[in-house]
This record gives structure tokens, C-alpha cells and sequence, in this order.
């Protein structure tokens, strides 16, 4: 399916995923990032805590090939569990 977008694919995305900062928070996005975009290098993922240390700001940066690719990684990133917001 082609929908009209702003993005020239494939392009470099970069998400913030913030949750937890709990043990396995990064690694079970890194397995869902990964699912959406097989190439992801989970090395590459930037972590950042929050001032208090309650909370876990990560960056991942996607090759997005498609819109749709995008779609379905932020519905699933949107609808775990661990994950507070998705920008």
C-alpha cells in the first residue's frame, strides 16, 4: 500500500522510546525494533536516564524502507506494555 508521505525512503528515523528503567527495558525494544527493521544494530541504540533515574529515554535510529514498516514498529512500540511514549 503507497500513502503519500514526506520521507524519501529509505531514510535514517530516529525513535525515542521512553519506559522504565528497569532490567530487560532496552533489550525488549531492541527485540521489537528489530523485528520491524532486521538491519537495526542494537550497539547503536542510545540510552538516557531520567534526572531521577525512574525512567529510560532510548534513541533508535531505523533504516525505514516505507511508511507502512514505520506504522507497524510504532503500533507495537505504542502498545507494549514497558512503554510509556513513542516520539
Amino acid at each position: 500500500m503507497n500513502r503519500p508521505t514526506l520521507l524519501e525512503f529509505p531514510c535514517g528515523f530516529p525513535l525515542k522510546i521512553m519506559g522504565p528503567a528497569a532490567a530487560g527495558f532496552a533489550q525488549t525494544i531492541a527485540t521489537v525494533v528489530v523485528k520491524h527493521a532486521p538491519d537495526f544494530d542494537a550497539r547503536s541504540m542510545e540510552m538516557r536516564p531520567s534526572k531521577a533515574g525512574n525512567y529510560l529515554s532510548l534513541t533508535c535510529t531505523v533504516r525505514a524502507v516505507s511508511q507502512d514498516q514505520l506504522d507497524a514498529l510504532y503500533r507495537e512500540l505504542t502498545s507494549h506494555p514497558m512503554v510509556k511514549v513513542v516520539l
